[in-house]
C-alpha cells in the first residue's frame, strides 16, 4: 500500500487517501477479457455533487446534442530505446520532446527490478550507444525556463549559467541510421512504468483517432473510445473538435509540472468551442492535454483563438478554466498540475466526493485504468 498525496493547488491543501496495489492497472483491459469502452466509468455532476457508475459504452447517455467533444490527436511514439554509457553500463533513453531545431528533450533511466528510475550522474557530452549504430550526445541540463524554440547552442549558453545539480531531463542530438519515425518504429519501444508489468506493443498505446505521432506517452484519457462509439455519439449531435498537443515524459518520482508541449488549434475547433459556449452547451475536454492546449489560446473575455506553438500553461485554481466546463479524465495520483486543474474545474470538495466513490467501488488508476466524466 501507497499514501498519496492530491494537492488542492500547487502551494498547499492535500487530500490524503491511501491506493492499494490492486488498483493500479497494469496491463490493458483487453487483457483483462474487456473490449477498449468497456472500461469503469465514474459520471459525477458538479451540481449536486451526485454520482453514477457505469461503462465507458455507455458514455452517449450522458452527451447531450450539441456537446462538444474535444479530443487530442496526438499518437504516441516508441519513444523508448536501449542505450549503453561508455562504461559499458545499460541504461534506457526516453524521447520527451522533439524540439524545433531537430533536437531532443530526453530522460535517461536506470533498469532495476521494479521498473526504471532516473539517472542523475548523466553530464554534458556524454555520448549514449543506441541500437543500429545510433547515438544520443547529450549537450546541456533542461530547465523549465528553456524556450523549446530555442536553438541548443543557446540553450547551451542559458544552462552554463545555471546553478549546478543533478537534472532529470537533457537537450541532445540523435544520429541516427534514417528518420526519426522510420528509427523508432524499428527499434523503439513504448515507455512504461513499474506498475505495468509486462511490455505491450505500441497499438495498445494508440488511441483510435491517432493523426500525428509525437507524444511520450499516451494522452490516455481518449483510449477507450472506439470507431463504433464515436459513431454512436455524431448520431446523437455530439459534435467532435480536434486539436493536437504532443506530451512529454512524465516524472513519477518527483511529480513535477509539465514542461514546454507543443500545440496546434485548428480554427474551426476554436469556432466549434466559441459557438458551443455562445449556445450554453458543454465544452467537454478529453483529457488535461486538451485542457492544456484549449486553455493557452483562450483569452480572459473567455473566447478561443486557433493558434500554435509551445505552452508552459498550468491550469490552476486562482487562474480558473476559460475554454472548458466539463471533462473526460483519468484517475490521478498527486501531481499538483492535474489535481489543480481538476479543481479549478470542479472545486477540491466535489473532488473529494468522487476519488472516495472511485476508491470505494476499486476503480482502476493509470493509463490502462478507469474514467471519470466530470458534467456541470
Amino acid at each position: 500500500m501507497k499514501t498519496l498525496l492530491l494537492s488542492q493547488n500547487i502551494q498547499n491543501s492535500t487530500l490524503p487517501f491511501v491506493l492499494p496495489p490492486e488498483l493500479e492497472a497494469g496491463e490493458p483491459p483487453e487483457a483483462r477479457g474487456l473490449a477498449r469502452d468497456e472500461v469503469r466509468l465514474m459520471v459525477s455532476y458538479r451540481a449536486g455533487d451526485r454520482v453514477i457508475h457505469t461503462r465507458f459504452r455507455n458514455l452517449p447517455e450522458y452527451l447531450e446534442a450539441g456537446d462538444v467533444l474535444v479530443i487530442n490527436t496526438s499518437g504516441t511514439m516508441n519513444a523508448a530505446l536501449r542505450a549503453m554509457r561508455a562504461d559499458g553500463s545499460a541504461c534506457e533513453l526516453h524521447l520527451s520532446t522533439h524540439r524545433s531545431d531537430d533536437s531532443w528533450t530526453v530522460e535517461i533511466r536506470l533498469p532495476g527490478e521494479k521498473g526504471t528510475t532516473p539517472l542523475y550522474d548523466a553530464h554534458a557530452g556524454e555520448t549514449l550507444q543506441l541500437p543500429g549504430g545510433a547515438t544520443a550526445t547529450l549537450h546541456a541540463p533542461y530547465t523549465r525556463k528553456m524556450d523549446a524554440r530555442l536553438p541548443v547552442s543557446e540553450a547551451m549558453s542559458f544552462s552554463s549559467k545555471q546553478e549546478k545539480g543533478h537534472y532529470r531531463l537533457w537537450l541532445a542530438r540523435l544520429r541516427l541510421p534514417c528518420g526519426w519515425q522510420d528509427y523508432l518504429a524499428r527499434y523503439g519501444f513504448p515507455i512504461r512504468y513499474s506498475y505495468v508489468r509486462e511490455s505491450w506493443p505500441i497499438r495498445y498505446y494508440q488511441t483510435v483517432y491517432a493523426t500525428e505521432t509525437g507524444s511520450a506517452e499516451m494522452p490516455s484519457a481518449g483510449r477507450a473510445f472506439t470507431p463504433e462509439l464515436i459513431t454512436r455519439l455524431v448520431a446523437k449531435g455530439v459534435v467532435i473538435a480536434p486539436l493536437l498537443l504532443h506530451t512529454g515524459v512524465a516524472s513519477l518520482e518527483e511529480h513535477e509540472p509539465p514542461y514546454e508541449e507543443f500545440y496546434r488549434v485548428p480554427l474551426e475547433t476554436a469556432r466549434l468551442v466559441n459557438m458551443a459556449r455562445e449556445k450554453g452547451k458543454r465544452v467537454i475536454a478529453v483529457g488535461t492535454t486538451v485542457v492544456r492546449a484549449l486553455e493557452s489560446v483562450t483569452g480572459r473575455a473567455g473566447v478561443t483563438y486557433s493558434g500554435e506553438g509551445w505552452t508552459e500553461l498550468m491550469v490552476t485554481p486562482q487562474r480558473g478554466m476559460r475554454a472548458v466546463n466539463a471533462m473526460l479524465t483519468g484517475l490521478h495520483e498527486p501531481r499538483a498540475t492535474h489535481i489543480a486543474m481538476l479543481e479549478a474545474l470542479c472545486g477540491m470538495e466535489h473532488l473529494k466526493v468522487t476519488y472516495q466513490e472511485a476508491l470505494r467501488e476499486r476503480y482502476l488508476w493509470h493509463e490502462f485504468g478507469d474514467l471519470h466524466l466530470i458534467v456541470p
